[in-house]
């Protein structure tokens, strides 16, 4: 009977592992929608940590694992870092704002022109939201502004065109004239396309650079396009000084 049991919590954590790993990429490759993947994620932590529990309760039992102590010890395991990662997710959208909006100009933030046809069926709107989302960006990312540099608008926009083909975005628009770019740039695991504009413009005798970075769908983008606008302007400021 124990050595049934055993298997039985290997076999579900398994199948935790399994939901986990096909959560991503059914929805990226559109199998179904990202709800139903998200729906997949959490069945895999409740397998993943009921299946480290009763590991766990069985390991510290002499008599109930003896001669399965290997089988145990792989499904609380394979329990453990199926239920962390999700659970890491989760403590990490609890942690932070629930906005998927985010510019270094919150006053008058670039706007997506070139890209509203891409956006015509997305749940969130290509309108910036206001003063609302500005503060709760402000509390969260304070280091999300706007590069200022002594380089010419025409130089700057030309390195930023380059930095933005180098991150991988798909370039919908590049318009010199205007001074402004539009990508999209779609995320590696569940294929979530979020869409960039990018604004340059002359300040004093240099240029300053503005990206917004918004999600399509979802109310929470855990960090994401803070973290694409800050490896950009990182990487652009980098070339600008090369």
């Amino acid at each position: 009977m124990m050595n049934n049991l055993a298997r039985l919590v290997l076999i579900t954590a398994v199948i935790a592992l399994l939901l986990l790993l096909v959560a991503g990429p059914g929805t990226r490759l559109e199998f179904w929608d990202f709800r139903f993947g998200f729906t997949l994620m959490r069945w895999a932590v409740y397998l993943g940590a009921g299946s480290a529990v009763v590991a766990l309760i069985v390991l510290i039992i002499p008599k109930f694992r003896a001669g399965r102590t290997g089988l145990l010890a792989l499904a609380l395991l394979a329990g453990i870092g199926v239920a962390a990662i999700p659970a890491w997710q989760l403590s990490q959208v609890r942690s932070l704002p629930m906005i998927h909006d985010i510019t270094t100009d919150v006053v008058d933030p670039p706007a997506f022109q070139a890209i509203l046809p891409l956006r015509a069926d997305a749940p969130n709107p290509p309108e910036y939201e206001g003063e609302e989302i500005a503060r709760q960006q402000r509390e969260a990312y304070p280091e999300i502004q706007p590069l200022v540099t002594d380089a010419y608008p025409a130089i700057v926009f030309e390195h930023a065109l380059e930095t933005a083909r180098a991150q991988g975005w798909d370039i919908v628009a590049a318009d010199p004239e205007r001074a402004m770019i539009e990508a999209t740039d779609t995320t590696f695991w569940f294929g979530f396309q979020d869409d960039v504009v990018i604004r340059v413009s002359a300040e004093g005798e240099g240029a300053r650079v503005d990206v917004r970075s918004k999600s399509r769908v979802g109310l929470s983008d855990v960090g994401a396009n803070a973290a694409r606008i800050r490896v950009f302007m990182e990487r652009l400021d980098e070339r600008l000084h090369n």
